[in-house]
């Protein structure tokens, strides 16, 4: 997912100001590189929003859980098919 442009907009604003007074003349050209510069980086970091992680989240929390139901129903099954395969021993009199 793309960065939020304010975000990106604060980050070449504030690299701008880090600059040496003669770069900051420069202005708005210098700007729009550092703003071009900083999304290409970001890009590359395969990053993603706080949303996006949250709901990833709560997806692998669901999963879990899940997971768990379906072991202990297996579990259950297991069980059930050992006692009607192998029924309890019975005393001969």
């Amino acid at each position: 997912m793309p960065l939020d442009p304010k975000i990106l907009d604060d980050l070449s604003a504030r690299v701008s100001q880090l600059l040496p007074p003669p770069a900051r003349s420069l202005g708005a050209d210098l700007e729009k590189n550092i703003k071009a510069a900083l999304s290409a980086a970001f890009a590359k970091l395969d990053l993603v929003t706080r949303e996006e992680l949250e709901i990833q989240s709560a997806v692998l929390q669901r999963s879990r859980e899940r997971l768990l139901e379906l072991e202990q129903r297996v579990e259950q099954l297991e069980r059930q098919a050992r006692s009607t395969t192998h029924p309890p021993a019975t005393p001969d009199h």
